[in-house]
C-alpha cells in the first residue's frame, strides 16, 4: 500500500556505490538462476525422449535435485556462508555456477545435468545467506529496508526478463537452424547466455573491496533447522489462526508451483514448444510480483483476512480455467491474474503472521514457514510433472468425430484447482472478520478508491465518539502511557489544531457564528483537516511517531453526514481528498447513549447544543463505520471506568507499535 511517510525512498538506496554494485551483481545472478530452471527443464524434456512420460519424469527429476541440497546441506549453509569470506564466497559461488553451466550444453548429457543441478544448487545454498549477511554492512541503518526492499523486488522481478531472454534465444536458434556442436540443443544458446550472466556477475563483486569478511560464528550457536522445524509445528498446530494461514500461504505457493512445473509439458500439448513455455513462465511470475506489490493496495477494502481467502478461492478458480482453456493466448492471460491473487494471498497472509504471532515465538515461526514454502514449493515442482505423466494422454470422443483431448498436465492443474478452492473457502470461512458486509461491496469500494492509506512509518491514532464520550482523557492517558513507554509522542485534536484551523475552530463552534449552511460547514472543516494532515499529522509520522487525535475524518462523516443529512458519500469523498486519504492505524470508538454524553457537558457549544435526534444520528453513523472495518476499529462502551478503558486500548494498539520509533524525551 501508499507510503505517506516512508523515510527513504528504494531508489536511493541505489546511489550508494557499494550496494550498487552488489545489486548488479544480484541482479545478473538471479537472472541466471531464473534462465537456468527454464533452459534446465527444457534441456531435460528434450534429452529425455519423445514420449509424454518420459518427458515428464526427466523434468520431474531436475525440478526434485533442486530439492535434494537444501533437505541435506540446508543446516550446515549458513555455517559455512559465516566461516568463509564473503566478498570471495560471493565471487567464487557465481563464477562456479556459470563454468557448470557451460559444461552443461558441452557435455550434452541427462545424467550429468541432474549432476550438474545439484552442484549448482548446493553453491546457492552458500552463496544466498552470504549475500543476505553482507547488505546491512554495506548501507547506514536508516537505508536497509529500503536496500532489502530492492534486493527481494530484484529476485523475483529477474524472472520477467529471464522468461523474455529465453523466448527470444528460442527462436533464434530456431531461425538459426545451425549444428555446429557447441549448440547442439535447441537452449544451448540459453545456457551459454546464462553461464556469462553468473561469470560477469562474479567479475563485478569482485570489484567490491567494501565487503567486511564476516565472522566466525560457532556452530554450536545456530539453532539447528531440526529444532526449528520441530518447534514451529508445535505452534502452527495448536494455534488455529496460525493454522490456517500456514496452509493457506502454502497452497498460495503450490498454485504457482502446479503451472510453473507443469507449464513445459502443457505447452507442448497447445502446440507452444518452447517460445510458448517462456511466455507461460512470464506470465506467472508477472502476476505473482503484481499481487506482492500492488495487491493488497487495489482490494484494500477488504480486511486482511477476507482478502486471504478471497485471494486463495479466486487462484484456484483461474487455475481451473487455464486447465479447462486448450487455448495459450487465454491461458497466459488467466496466468497472470492467477499469479496476482496467489501473490496477494501470500503477501497478506505473510502480513498477518507477523500480527497474529506473538514476538517471542515470531523469529522461529516465520523461519519454520519460510522453510515449509520452500519445501513444499519445490515438492510440487518435482510431483506435478511425475502425477501428469503417469496420468498420461486421453481423448474424448464427441459427436461428429470430434474429440477433446486433456492430457496429464492439464488433468493435474484441474485436480489442484479443486484442492486450491477448497483451501481457500475453509481460510475464508474461519478467518470472516465481517460477517455482515458482502465480498461484492467491498470490491466496489476497492474499484471506486474510496478506500485509504495507511503509514508504514509512525502509528496513527484516532479516538472517536459522540459528546461527553471521554475521548479527551483517554487520549491523554494513553499519551502518557506511550511516553513513559518511551515513544515520540504528538496529542493533537481537531477542528483546531493548526494556525489556519484555529480561526477555522472559532467560526464552526462559537454560537455567535450562527445557522451555517450545512455543506459550508462540511467544507470548513475539510479545510481543517487538511491543513491539520499537512503541517502537523504528516511530519510526525514521518520521524516515527505516535499520534493520537482526538477526532478525525469519522466525526464529519457522523456529524456533517448522518447529523446533517448531507450525502454521505459527497461528504467522504471531500474528507478523504483533504486528507490524501490518510487513515489512522487503529480508531478507538467510545460508545455511549447521546442522553448520557450530552448531561457530562458543562458549557455546551454549537454543535453539542444540537437536539437529541441528531446526536442519535450521529451514534449510528460511528457503529456503522467501525462494523465495516473491525481491522482497524475497537469499539468500547463509554460508561466503563476509565482506566479500564486505558487498558483495552493499550492492548489492541501494542500490535502497532512496531511501526513506530522511540525518543528519549521527545515528544510534541
Amino acid at each position: 500500500m501508499p507510503d505517506v511517510s516512508l523515510p527513504s525512498n528504494p531508489g536511493n538506496v541505489l546511489r550508494i556505490r557499494a550496494f550498487r554494485r552488489l545489486w548488479i551483481g544480484l541482479g545478473l545472478s538471479s537472472l541466471g538462476d531464473w534462465l537456468g530452471l527454464l533452459a534446465l527443464t527444457a534441456m531435460a524434456s528434450s534429452l529425455a525422449g519423445a514420449s509424454y512420460p518420459d518427458q515428464s519424469y526427466a523434468i520431474a527429476s531436475v525440478l526434485f535435485l533442486r530439492v535434494v541440497p537444501a533437505l541435506l546441506l540446508g543446516p550446515l549453509a549458513g555455517y559455512i556462508a559465516d566461516r568463509l569470506d564473503r566478498r570471495w564466497t560471493l565471487v567464487a559461488g557465481d563464477i562456479l555456477r556459470g563454468l557448470v553451466f557451460v559444461s552443461i550444453p558441452i557435455a550434452n548429457d541427462f545424467t550429468w545435468l541432474l549432476v550438474a543441478t545439484v552442484i549448482i544448487e548446493a553453491i546457492s545454498l552458500v552463496w544466498l545467506p552470504a549475500k543476505d549477511a553482507t547488505i546491512p554492512n554495506l548501507v547506514p541503518r536508516d537505508k536497509l529496508e529500503a536496500a532489502n526492499q530492492v534486493s527481494i523486488a530484484t529476485t523475483y522481478a529477474s524472472a520477467l526478463p529471464a522468461a523474455g531472454l529465453f523466448v527470444a534465444l528460442s527462436l533464434v536458434t530456431k531461425g538459426l537452424n545451425v549444428s555446429l556442436d557447441w549448440l547442439n540443443t535447441p537452449v544451448a544458446l540459453a545456457l551459454y547466455f546464462n553461464a556469462a550472466s553468473f561469470i560477469v556477475s562474479g567479475l563485478v563483486i569482485a570489484t567490491l573491496h567494501d565487503i567486511p569478511r564476516g565472522p566466525a560464528l560457532a556452530f554450536a550457536d545456530r539453532q539447528g533447522v531440526w529444532r526449528t522445524i520441530t518447534e514451529g509445528w508445535a505452534y502452527v498446530i495448536r494455534t488455529p489462526v496460525v493454522r490456517g494461514l500456514v496452509i493457506g500461504i502454502t497452497g498460495a505457493f503450490a498454485a504457482g508451483g502446479v503451472v510453473i512445473g507443469l507449464a513445459r509439458v502443457y505447452v507442448d500439448d497447445l502446440g507452444g514448444g518452447d517460445p510458448g513455455y517462456g511466455v507461460l513462465f512470464g506470465a506467472v511470475f508477472a502476476g505473482l510480483a503484481l499481487g506482492m506489490w500492488r495487491g493488497p493496495r487495489l482490494l484494500a477494502a477488504m480486511s486482511r483476512r477476507r482478502l486471504f481467502g478471497f485471494s486463495l478461492v479466486s487462484a484456484g478458480v483461474l487455475l481451473a480455467l487455464v486447465a479447462a482453456i486448450a487455448n495459450l493466448a487465454v491461458v497466459s492471460l488467466l496466468a497472470v491474474l492467477l499469479g496476482f491473487f496467489a501473490g496477494s494471498a501470500w503477501i497478506t497472509g505473510y502480513t498477518l503472521l507477523g500480527l497474529e504471532v506473538e514476538d517471542a515465538l515470531r523469529g522461529r515461526t516465520f523461519a519454520f514457514v519460510q522453510t515449509l514454502i520452500r519445501l513444499s514449493l519445490s515438492l510440487v515442482l518435482a510431483a506435478a510433472p511425475l502425477i501428469a505423466g503417469a496420468i498420461g494422454e486421453h481423448r474424448l470422443p464427441l459427436a461428429d468425430e470430434a474429440a477433446l483431448d486433456y492430457n496429464g498436465a492439464a488433468i493435474t492443474m484441474f485436480g489442484s484447482a479443486v484442492v486450491m478452492v477448497v483451501v481457500g473457502a475453509f481460510s475464508y470461512h474461519h478467518m470472516n472478520d465481517r460477517p455482515g458486509t458482502t465480498i461484492r461491496s467491498e470490491l466496489r469500494k476497492s474499484l471506486m478508491g474510496t478506500t485509504g492509506v495507511y503509514a508504514r512509518r509512525g502509528v496513527f491514532v484516532a479516538l472517536e465518539g459522540g459528546e461527553g464520550a471521554g475521548k479527551s482523557t483517554q487520549a491523554r492517558l494513553l499519551g502518557e502511557w506511550l511516553t513513559h513507554e518511551g515513544y515520540d509522542v504528538v496529542l493533537t485534536h481537531e477542528p483546531g489544531d493548526s494556525v489556519v484551523g484555529r480561526q477555522l475552530r472559532q467560526i464552526l463552534l462559537d454560537h455567535g457564528t450562527g445557522e451555517l449552511d450545512h455543506r459550508a460547514e462540511a467544507l470548513l472543516y475539510a479545510a481543517d483537516k487538511a491543513e491539520h494532515v499537512e503541517k502537523l499529522i504528516k511530519p510526525a509520522l514521518a520521524r516515527g511517531a505516535v499520534v493520537v487525535s482526538d477526532r478525525y475524518v469519522d466525526s464529519t462523516l457522523a456529524y456533517q453526514g448522518a447529523g446533517r443529512a448531507l450525502m454521505p458519500l459527497e461528504v467522504e469523498r471531500i474528507a478523504r481528498w483533504a486528507t490524501a486519504q490518510l487513515r489512522p492505524h487503529l480508531t478507538v470508538l467510545l460508545d455511549v447513549e447521546p442522553e448520557l454524553g450530552l448531561q457530562r457537558l458543562e458549557s455546551p457549544d454549537r454543535l453539542e447544543a444540537e437536539p437529541v435526534l441528531f446526536h442519535q444520528r450521529v451514534r449510528d453513523c460511528f457503529l456503522e463505520l467501525a462494523g465495516g472495518n473491525a481491522d482497524h476499529y475497537l469499539v468500547i462502551d463509554g460508561r466503563l471506568d476509565r482506566d479500564l478503558i486505558a487498558i483495552a486500548v493499550r492492548e489492541r494498539l501494542t500490535a502497532d507499535l512496531v511501526l513506530a520509533e522511540k525518543h528519549s524525551g521527545a515528544q510534541t
